[in-house]
């Protein structure tokens, strides 16, 4: 080995003396000890049960499991058994541009019941494919949605209809219902 690394040795220790020689009259600052400032952690959570119980959640609300029984809360949800549920997930979507309407506000049910049958009569007549029927809530009703019950049970046994689901707020929600009729030619006007 040559003076090259002899000096460049040479050179670390004399910094290094330099450096002590520099700070040899520095005193350490009196300190208070310091105090852990951080927030406490949150308690543990149970994420994979979280996300286990939104997955069953979200199953229930978009494939029930019996035909029959298709309301989860406040929501009407039916799908003819047969059909694909991509009809009811674009149902529900929004995904089918609503073609008429009909509201039962302050109809009694025996009213309510003819309104129904006589508008799907006329929707197929006139070969459309998405209906709104609007029901309420029934928050003024004395024993809870009279209408809204009438609707379901009307609409899961009527043969053209497909599916239907409670609207989107901005169209309804609760208080009214998406209708997805079978396509059918129109009928001859007599």
């Amino acid at each position: 080995m040559g003076d090259s690394d002899k000096s460049g040795a040479n050179k670390a220790d004399d910094d290094m003396d330099l450096f002590r020689l520099e700070f040899e009259d520095v005193q350490p600052l009196n300190s208070v000890p310091r105090s852990d400032s951080r927030p406490p952690r949150p308690a543990p959570a149970a994420r994979q049960r979280q996300l286990d119980e939104q997955a069953v959640l979200t199953e229930l609300l978009e494939s029930p499991s019996d035909p029959a029984e298709f309301e989860t809360g406040e929501e009407l949800l039916f799908l003819r058994s047969g059909y694909q549920r991509r009809y009811l997930t674009r149902l529900r979507r929004g995904r089918y541009s609503i073609e008429d309407s009909i509201d039962l506000h302050h109809m009694n049910e025996s009213t309510a019941s003819a309104a129904i049958m006589t508008f799907i009569d006329h929707a197929l007549d006139r070969g459309l494919g998405c209906v709104r029927i609007v029901h309420g809530k029934g928050l003024r009703s004395r024993n809870g949605p009279k209408l809204k019950i009438l609707a379901r049970r009307l609409l899961s046994r009527h043969p053209s209809v497909i599916a239907f689901a409670s609207c989107k707020p901005s169209e309804g929600g609760t208080g009214a219902v998406l209708v997805l009729l079978r396509n059918r030619r129109r009928r001859p006007q007599t």
